[in-house]
């Protein structure tokens, strides 16, 4: 197989994998809705249903990040395609490069929350907790 075969195969795997996590932070902006509206109705306490939404609301940030991990992939892998020139051992390295990259727990924390507060993150979690808190008034 040559080598643009490869980087072309990684893309593909890399984009239908970037879709799922696509796909998977907004299954969780639905749980989050469904079981918001869900603890309204048995009247449970606006402090623990508050709780579950920030719960969910980083649970899809971290979903995000790896996203955001695989699209810096892509890009380069993009990049690569592009040149048409050897790349040799540059094909299927995203977990070499994400290792390379990484800047231990304090960045990847720093991650969490920049893919925390990005409009298409946040929504709608911070609008639902503002409803709560409308509520608790």
């Amino acid at each position: 197989m040559t080598l643009q075969a490869q980087l072309s195969q990684e893309w593909i795997t890399l984009q239908n994998n970037y879709e799922q996590y696509e796909r998977g932070g907004l299954l969780i902006k639905l749980v989050t809705l469904v079981l918001t509206v869900i603890g309204l109705i048995f009247d449970l306490a606006i402090v623990t249903l508050s709780v579950l939404i920030i719960m969910l609301w980083l649970q899809e940030s971290i979903f995000r990040t790896y996203q955001a991990r695989l699209g810096q992939r892509i890009l380069r892998v993009e990049g690569l395609i592009k040149q048409d020139m050897p790349a040799n051992g540059l094909a299927f390295q995203l977990h070499a490069e994400w290792l390379a990259n990484r800047q231990g727990t304090l960045g990847l924390l720093n991650e969490y929350i920049a893919s925390a507060i990005k409009p298409t993150v946040a929504f709608p979690y911070a609008l639902l907790l503002i409803g709560l808190t409308g509520l608790a008034v």
